[in-house]
């Protein structure tokens, strides 16, 4: 199975390589590999047995200095990468930022290759989605869903909190301060019921406006 991991939130990311590839693995820098490294790499065997648990880190940004859609050596990586998605070793590969080949697009999408984003949460969505929550629920919510995969719910409610309190705390208004009432109420409830957090989020969001 092999595995392309990319975006700005290491700590997923850290995290989801760990649960691939558990403690132990080898690693190759991309800048270093060539053709036949991806041929060894997908096809060879080691010395603790015949799977292997390889991470290979930023195969495509390495060579973001030469040619768009090839290496020095003539040969696309991905395409070449596409002769092999069926090794069965795990192979996970770490992209700092998404490649724009089209060889990587169609590789991502073939189904012995497990592609995920992970993204850090980002201020402005915050600052964007607790405005929303007091005039328009609806719409609040539907901007969580973009932002919702791959992230942490409770994470995000911490965030929410921080930016009702800071709202609050500059105009004292009253839907700020029955934002941070349900808040509150809706933490007790992540902590003490079995339903999705998001889906606990997004009736807060639909609710409070």
């Amino acid at each position: 199975m092999i595995y392309v991991f990319s975006g700005d939130d290491r700590v997923k990311i850290s995290e989801a390589i760990k649960k691939v590839l558990g403690d132990e693995y080898e690693i190759f820098e991309g800048e270093n590999l060539g053709v036949q490294d991806i041929v060894n790499i997908c096809q060879g065997t080691s010395l603790f047995g015949d799977k292997r648990k390889i991470l290979i880190r930023d195969l495509t940004p390495a060579r973001k200095e030469k040619s768009e859609e090839e290496d020095a050596s003539g040969v696309d990586f991905y395409a070449e990468f596409l002769k092999y998605v069926n090794t069965p070793h795990m192979i996970v590969i770490w992209e700092t930022t998404l490649s724009r080949k089209k060889s990587f697009r169609e590789f991502v999408k073939l189904p012995g290759v497990k592609s995920r984003q992970f993204k850090l949460f980002k201020e402005n969505d915050i600052f964007e989605i607790a405005d929303l929550a007091l005039v328009d629920g609806k719409k609040a919510a539907i901007r969580l869903r973009k932002v919702e995969d791959d992230n942490d719910p409770y994470m995000f409610v911490g965030l929410l909190v921080s930016k009702f309190c800071q709202k609050y705390n500059y105009g004292r208004g009253e839907k700020e301060k029955r934002a941070l009432v349900a808040l509150s109420e809706l933490d007790m409830q992540m902590k003490t019921t079995s339903i999705s957090p998001w889906l606990l989020l997004e009736s807060f969001l639909l609710e409070l406006s």
